[in-house]
């Protein structure tokens, strides 16, 4: 019998990836109309390059980008960067559909529900708020908590301990094989696959279960 489901945040909760490359996209044409002597697919390109390097979650993506560039930081055009994606990233910052549905039909069978994310707390914490699922989950644990990035049995183990429930009682549910589903398996629990939020067109997910909509997880909570 499940009684507690754990979901990753990002791509499997919320559109990550659509949020995160309207806002890029926004403050890419600031910093040209701001006075940037750059093509705007010039500096798509190395702003890409940075993330690949640093990491998606990196703050400090357009700081690197203007010193790399002009050997400083011109702080105008840094400016209009961050303002103009803050404002994207607030318009567009969106749940999937039927998400609320499906985490207030599982809180009301009485399901535990978690994070784990890779994200750090300030940013997972923003996007919850933001969407106002703070209040939602019995357990958030990100990277401050692991200190390791999953597929690290570390996370796993956290919301084990904090949900109180057995390996077999618990189900992951995430986007990203080589670190939700893989994790899960090595941890000994089931694992869920949102194809809906794959941005990387996995074929073999090697999940225990897929779904094409959020709302699908019901079912399989339900029989398992």
């Amino acid at each position: 019998m499940i009684k507690a489901v754990i979901f990753d945040l990002d791509n499997t909760l919320t559109d990550f990836m659509y949020m995160k490359t309207e806002s890029i996209k926004a403050a890419v044409a600031a910093m040209v109309k701001a006075g940037l002597d750059m093509k705007a697919e010039d500096v798509h390109a190395r702003i890409k390059g940075i993330y690949n390097e640093e990491g998606i979650e990196y703050q400090e993506v357009f700081d690197h980008f203007l010193k790399a560039h002009y050997g400083k930081i011109n702080h105008k055009i840094l400016a209009s960067a961050i303002v103009a994606y803050r404002h994207a990233r607030e318009a567009t910052l969106s749940l999937y559909p039927h998400v609320i549905e499906t985490l207030s039909t599982l809180t009301k069978r009485g399901i535990k529900l978690a994070i784990l994310t890779d994200a750090p707390p300030k940013q997972a914490w923003l996007r919850l708020c933001s969407l106002n699922l703070q209040h939602q989950f019995d357990a958030v644990i990100t990277l401050e908590e692991t200190g390791v990035h999953k597929p690290s049995p570390v996370g796993f183990q956290i919301a084990i301990d904090t949900l109180k429930v057995e390996k077999h009682e618990i189900i992951m549910v995430g986007d990203w094989p080589e670190r939700d589903l893989v994790g899960a398996r090595n941890f000994g629990i089931l694992s869920v696959f949102a194809r809906y939020g794959d941005p990387r067109g996995v074929i073999d997910s090697g999940a225990d279960f897929e779904i094409e909509d959020i709302a699908e997880l019901l079912k399989i909570v339900e029989e398992g």
